[in-house]
């Protein structure tokens, strides 16, 4: 798996070249108010490969799709390129700094001593933002898009809220508030009033997405699947309707109830997806027999990679890329693996490395002929590790 760096770069030429003066027409004409629509359709089928992929479908889809909504920010970043206001690059650097910045038990030096709280430090820290931004900190529900899906937006609200301990204590306490709306809906159904009914209508909804946060099943997302459900039986109805000689509109309420059991039944008939969310590996913890000449090396030879020592207690060695980690604690060696491989940007970066090893840690490069695109070495625990550039 390749670097995305240099086909970022690749995608943010393509669309320069298309808004150039001999480039598409269609492009060359578009500004931010036109392309609005095509960034909110975007998103929306991501959204819908995801469902397909929850499913048991395949990721290819879903990959493609991503690329369309990727394709979006690079056209948005184009355009205020052309007006000399940011770059693409301006988009990657202010989002990295924001995750970083919102991170610091991660990323800093600051750590939290004790129980952690990251969800309440990390509404601080974007107070903090607002503040450096705006010149007020604000309320800790900016940023909710105004124009989100109402029932997305209710649970976005109640979530941030809920960082500054406005919050039910448990579940139990959640669904007791919503048959508290539920029976306050009763009485405005029963009374009859358009401006009771629409008030106490809200409130139960809000109370369900309030209720969808804790059970970690975002309401949107289960309204979204279960829309998938009503659409395929529905059309299931109609088919059987045709097939009996029933025009559309003339069966009655027997039989479309029917045919919606029907399809109900078809539904939990069909076995369970098969394919299960990958399990991405990112972590590493190694047992060595001693800890310091470990530490030692790997303080040294972890920025020559490109990575960074973490924070780690006396008794472990924590190094990472912000997206792999691996630690090292004490305790009897396994025996060393085959190999142990990160991927090198180039020839020239290999032999970079060699210099650099050479240096920092004499023999610890083993020799032989590995060609001129990797490079083989040894750390203290007697591990073996692998620096390479990737076959095509």
């Amino acid at each position: 798996m390749g670097s995305a760096g240099p086909q970022l770069d690749r995608l943010a030429e393509i669309m320069a070249r298309l808004r150039a003066q001999d480039g598409c027409p269609w492009d060359r004409e578009q500004d931010l108010r036109s392309i609005r629509p095509y960034l909110t359709e975007e998103a929306f089928e991501v959204l819908e490969e995801m469902d397909r992929v929850a499913e048991g479908g395949p990721w290819a889809p879903l990959c493609e799709e991503l690329g369309d909504l990727l394709f979006q920010i690079v056209f948005h970043a184009r355009l205020a390129e052309e007006l000399g206001e940011f770059t693409l690059a301006d988009v990657c650097a202010s989002i990295s700094d924001k995750l970083t910045h919102r991170h610091p038990h991660v990323f800093g030096e600051k750590r939290e001593d004790g129980t952690p709280q990251p969800l309440a430090n990390w509404a601080k820290l974007k107070a903090a933002e607002r503040k450096k931004k705006t010149g007020r900190e604000g309320s800790v529900l900016d940023g909710v898009p105004a124009g989100a899906p109402a029932l997305l937006r209710a649970e976005r609200l109640v979530e941030k809220a809920s960082r500054l301990g406005f919050d039910w204590p448990d579940l139990a306490h959640v669904r007791a508030k919503l048959t508290e709306e539920l029976g306050e809906l009763d009485e405005a159904i029963a009374s009859g009033d358009r401006d009771a009914l629409e008030h106490e209508l809200g409130d139960v909804l809000l109370a369900l997405a309030n209720v969808a946060r804790f059970l970690k099943t975002p309401a949107e997302d289960a309204l979204r699947m279960a829309l998938r459900r009503f659409t395929t039986r529905f059309q299931h109805l109609e088919s059987a309707l045709r097939a009996e000689g029933v025009a559309l509109g003339e069966g009655s309420l027997e039989q479309m109830m029917r045919h919606w059991g029907e399809a109900k039944a078809v539904e939990k008939a069909l076995p369970p997806p098969t394919r299960v969310p990958r399990a991405p590996l990112v972590a590493l913890r190694l047992p060595v027999e001693a800890l310091a000449p470990q530490r030692a090396f790997w303080d040294q030879v972890a920025p020559l990679l490109g990575w960074s020592a973490g924070r780690a207690s006396a008794r472990e060695a924590v190094y990472g890329d912000g997206l792999y980690r691996i630690t090292f604690v004490p305790g009897s060696a396994a025996p060393s693996p085959t190999r142990l491989t990160f991927e090198a940007p180039s020839g020239a970066a290999v032999r970079r490395l060699r210099t650099l090893l050479e240096a920092a840690s004499p023999g610890c490069v083993r020799e032989g002929d590995l060609g001129a695109e990797t490079i083989m070495f040894r750390d203290p625990a007697g591990l073996e590790w692998e620096y390479a550039v990737p076959e095509p």
